[in-house]
């Protein structure tokens, strides 16, 4: 398939990178913090047991689903309090939090398909999740990062969309989202009226009632040589008129 493409909008947890690992991390670290900092907590709440209080914390407040930093903070503050523990080492333990949620190994193929692609066109990263790129070291990539925190509401609502199309100064139908999310990314994006890619990197079937993305590729290297091809067949077009 062919089509213009005149700006990126980019998914960032299990497109650049996976998030497994980082999760697991995640756990382990904030563990080992609370046994050195806050016993109690530590034995109440062992990962399981966190796991558990999340969920509860996110279903009691799904009003902000979109702000997953607050939604952790508040998972912690409740442990802590649960537990007897001072409520204030809330905040140097989302500090050891946040610090391993940057600990991301990108997949093979990202760090130089992201450059060959921001080469091409603008890039912007547009998230549910909370990854600093300025931490990461990817900033330099990425016109801007608009997350669900930062607008008040998550993907697949079409009005994140539109709202990294108007920054991005760009119409809707210029704009191709790329990601790994089914409904999150692709079917969001196409609803928004935006062009969609699925990067499929565990061989799924795609599986939607209503949506199928644009283009779909197994790595992002695929979509950066699918840009180089779009840019020589119009260049080739613009030389034989």
């Amino acid at each position: 398939m062919s089509f213009p493409v005149r700006a990126i909008t980019l998914d960032l947890d299990d497109t650049l990178w996976p998030f497994a690992p980082i999760a697991a991390r995640i756990e382990q670290v904030l563990d080992d913090w609370l046994h050195a900092h806050a016993p109690r907590t530590a034995a109440r709440f062992p990962a399981e047991a966190m796991r558990t209080l999340r969920e509860r914390v996110f279903d009691e407040n799904a009003h902000l689903l979109h702000d997953l930093t607050a939604l952790r903070r508040m998972t912690l503050e409740r442990a802590l309090r649960e537990s007897g523990d001072d409520a204030a080492l809330a905040e140097p333990a989302w500090e050891v939090f946040y610090a391993a949620r940057n600990e991301v190994e990108c997949y093979p193929d990202s760090i130089d398909a992201l450059r060959r692609i921001a080469a091409r066109v603008p890039v912007a990263a547009l998230t549910n999740g909370n990854a600093d790129l300025e931490r990461i070291g990817l900033s330099e990539h990425f016109a801007f990062r608009l997350t669900s925190r930062d607008h008040g509401k998550a993907k697949p609502s079409p009005c994140i969309f539109h709202a990294a199309c108007a920054r991005l100064d760009c119409d809707h139908g210029d704009v191709l989202h790329v990601g790994d999310h089914i409904e999150m990314d692709v079917a969001g994006a196409a609803r928004a009226g935006l062009r969609s890619c699925w990067i499929n990197r565990e061989g799924r079937t795609w599986a939607h009632p209503e949506v199928t993305p644009d283009l779909q590729f197994d790595t992002l290297a695929a979509l950066a040589d699918w840009l180089d091809a779009q840019a020589a067949h119009d260049h080739d077009r613009t030389d034989a008129a």
